[in-house]
């Protein structure tokens, strides 16, 4: 980095410019959004320049630069464009004292400009050492572009309210109430007109204040399968309000997109048989956090109720004494069926389902073998890829049918959703020939629908007429 960039202070201050052409006008139109004293030496000024004059924005002195001209100048433009004259120019306000910048020189030069996005009091300088100028206006042009006109008045209600924003605690509750302010509360209200931003503003405040004060609560969320547009609205309001958000593996960043900007994002991932955050340790931050006062949100894939440890976290938070309520969520099973087009239970096929998990803390889970090896039962496998032999093994030794269907479905709902279709005697082959990485759901009895259909035509249309 050449070039540090800064904010100088110029209200009150002398800036120079020497020259009275375009490139005079392009420096002065800038320097005059600040509150600099501006002095123009130039034998011949373009009429605008003149007009700046006479109405008081600027002093114009009709001729050419001399010593002693820059005296007590912070910053000096040389804009005369010819380049003896501003190397003249630039030596005399040097020996002054003063910063030099010459138009069009930035090896001259001991400062740049940059080009500059103002909302002000916002102010966003772009610089680019001189290197690419093309890039910092095309740069300028996308921010002009996405901030809003209102925005500088957004800042200069806030700046006045900031003193009443003490009444806030510091750090979380101060930041979380000024970016309400900016990116929700306050754009809307400021189209309705200055007086009604103020009023706003006040609400806002005794919103935060209020919400300051209430303790710290645990809300235990299902993600759902993967779709950001699964999640249900209960959902999404308890994220829009968290302050804390401890998420599972399985939840993807598209849902962590949708938590409030400034909620605090912790990871606690578990995985089958690999490296995990311990329960004891996901059940400690629960509680140190909502004990700190917080709006804490436990996020997990799926439904939190399914294979989702969640008595555990519940009797932790209990036993803390922190308050809690469940927000349901779609399980991977009714999404894995609804991506293959079936149903969990059928008239004439099955009247039940289960729900089971492939391994648990001491392993490879062990199950009700004689009842799942029954022709016609319907299953749903959570974690049982890696067990999927093991699985095979203890039905077929229990009376299993070999071509009982079963599908595999992995990252059911996302973009990345792959369906693996198999038969309990050939399953762990083929999940290890489609190579499956991500969370994968086994369906035992269980075709896509297509498949179905085309292998047992005659009693699939029987079963549509019942």
């Amino acid at each position: 980095m050449q070039h540090f960039p800064i904010f100088v202070a110029l209200a009150g201050r002398r800036v120079v410019l020497s020259g009275g052409g375009e490139a005079a006008l392009a420096k002065l139109r800038l320097l005059l959004k600040t509150e600099a004293h501006l002095t123009v030496f130039a034998p011949e000024a373009d009429p605008q320049i003149a007009a700046w004059a006479e109405s008081g924005r600027l002093r114009l002195v009709r001729r050419a630069m001399e010593p002693g001209d820059a005296t007590c100048a912070v910053l000096f433009y040389g804009a005369d464009e010819d380049e003896a004259e501003d190397a003249r120019t630039a030596a005399l306000a040097r020996a002054d004292g003063a910063l030099v910048n010459i138009v069009d020189n930035l090896a001259d030069s001991q400062f740049i400009t940059p080009a500059i996005v103002d909302r002000d009091p916002v102010t966003i300088a772009i610089g680019t050492e001189g290197a690419a100028p093309v890039l910092a206006r095309a740069i300028k042009a996308d921010l002009e572009a996405r901030l809003p006109i209102t925005l500088g008045l957004l800042a200069r209600i806030g700046k006045a309210f900031r003193k009443m924003a003490e009444a806030l605690p510091h750090g979380r509750p101060r930041r979380d109430f000024w970016s309400d302010w900016y990116f929700r509360d306050g754009p809307h209200a400021i189209a309705e007109g200055e007086e009604s931003a103020r009023e706003a503003l006040d609400g806002l405040l005794d919103r935060h204040l209020a919400r300051a004060g209430r303790p710290g609560h645990i809300a235990f969320v299902g993600a759902g399968p993967g779709d950001p547009e699964l999640l249900t609205l209960k959902a999404r309001r308890a994220l829009d309000e968290a302050d804390v958000v401890i998420h599972d593996r399985l939840v993807g960043a598209e849902i962590l997109e949708l938590a409030r900007r400034e909620a605090l994002l912790i990871p606690a991932g578990k995985e089958g048989f690999g490296p995990s955050t311990t329960q004891e340790e996901i059940n400690a931050m629960i509680v140190a956090h909502g004990r700190a006062g917080a709006q804490v949100v436990r996020l997990k894939g799926g439904d939190p109720t399914v294979f989702g440890r969640l008595d555990e976290e519940i009797e932790a938070v209990e036993a803390a004494g922190l308050s809690w309520h469940v927000v349901p969520g779609i399980t991977a099973a009714s999404a894995s069926v609804a991506a293959i087009g079936q149903s969990l239970t059928r008239r004439g096929r099955n009247d039940d389902v289960r729900l089971m998990t492939g391994h648990d803390m001491m392993g490879f889970a062990d199950h009700d073998w004689r009842g799942l090896a029954r022709a016609g039962e319907v299953t749903a496998i959570y974690m049982g890829k890696k067990a999927a032999r093991f699985i095979q093994g203890r039905l077929l030794m229990h009376g299993a049918d070999p071509s009982t269907p079963v599908t595999v479905v992995e990252n059911a709902s996302r973009p990345d959703q792959r369906i693996v279709t198999a038969t309990l005697g050939d399953l762990p082959a083929r999940i290890t020939e489609a190579g499956l990485t991500g969370p994968a759901l086994t369906l035992l009895g269980l075709a896509p629908r297509h498949a179905a259909a085309a292998t047992h035509p005659i009693q699939a249309r029987e079963q549509e007429a019942l």
